[in-house]
């Protein structure tokens, strides 16, 4: 490249979802809804949980920073999106950018270690209910949440660290909503071969790992639920898992599909549909998803709301 034509770049501009003005004020309406309930719903139930002392069992300890860590998420994300609907000055630099990145990576890697975690806790209380108390002790499952903040630490600051390696020249439009690696691949001089390389094997390292947990715990506890006699007791266990598959399954297919997935590096923005599910939907279902149904969160609500 001739050196007139080489400038480094050490901001950027996030191009967004639209910029039709109409669709704007819609869509600014929309997620500052989602956005609303999303931090309601995940820091509601964690305070919950912390006041409740019925819920200071695993199951709702791991439930609890789950919650705690879809806030990061949608607090990483959603106010620069918010923002940018109605700025001029769309600009966002790279120690921005990574620190955008950085929470992000670490609430979604910490999640996939809780939610193998919540797996394990429903496969020990339904397939082995008498050995719950031995094999789910308090500090097994003080470790397994410390070990996925660690997960998710050390996660983050491995890409993070890695995007120094690279120089952006040229372009420094960012054709998405957030400061994503991989548009930022796009965008670098240097090659992100070892990035990608990083990314595809510690990503895969991890959602590989943490859903072969997920579906061994599940795969358990159907076959205890359809061997069950009681028709009463095989709906409960049901009626209790089906709602934490069902979002495991969103989870990890949208997370599979942009890290993981053959020439998800190269989509473009195909991959925004993705990136609002699993950045911005996703957290505002779960604390629905594992509350609605749920009859212990429901009675200390209503016990919260008498006081």
């Amino acid at each position: 490249m001739s050196e007139e034509n080489y400038s480094l770049t050490n901001e950027f501009i996030l191009i967004g979802l639209t910029n039709d003005p109409d669709m704007k004020t819609l869509l600014f309406l929309v997620f500052s809804a989602i956005y609303l309930v999303t931090m309601v719903g995940n820091l509601g139930l964690v305070a919950l949980i912390y006041m409740e002392h019925r819920l200071h069992t695993p199951m709702y300890i791991f439930l609890g920073n789950l919650a705690l860590m879809d806030s990061c998420c949608s607090c990483a994300i959603t106010p620069k999106m918010l923002e940018n609907f109605f700025s001029e000055n769309r600009r966002i630099s790279l120690y921005e950018c990574m620190a955008q990145f950085y929470f992000l990576c670490l609430a979604e890697t910490a999640d996939c270690f809780l939610l193998a975690a919540m797996a394990y806790d429903r496969y020990v209380a339904i397939c082995r209910p008498l050995q719950y108390h031995t094999l789910m002790s308090k500090k097994l499952c003080i470790q397994m949440t410390t070990g996925a903040y660690i997960a998710g630490n050390l996660h983050s600051t491995i890409h993070v660290g890695l995007l120094l390696r690279l120089t952006f020249c040229g372009s420094h439009e960012i054709n998405h909503f957030f400061c994503d690696v991989l548009p930022l691949y796009r965008l670098s001089c240097v090659d992100p071969y070892i990035n990608e390389l990083m990314i595809l094997i510690l990503a895969g390292f991890v959602q590989i790992f943490t859903i072969t947990v997920v579906l061994t715990s599940y795969f358990c506890i159907l076959f205890t639920i359809f061997t069950m006699k009681s028709k009463e007791g095989r709906g409960k266990a049901l009626s209790t898992c089906a709602s934490h598959f069902l979002s495991v399954s969103i989870f990890y297919g949208s997370l599979l599909y942009m890290y993981v997935w053959p020439n998800s590096f190269n989509e473009g923005d195909k991959d925004i549909p993705v990136a609002i599910f699993y950045t911005l939907v996703i957290p505002l279902l779960n604390p629905f998803i594992y509350s609605i149904r749920n009859k212990e969160v429901i009675n200390a609500i209503k016990r919260f709301m008498k006081m």
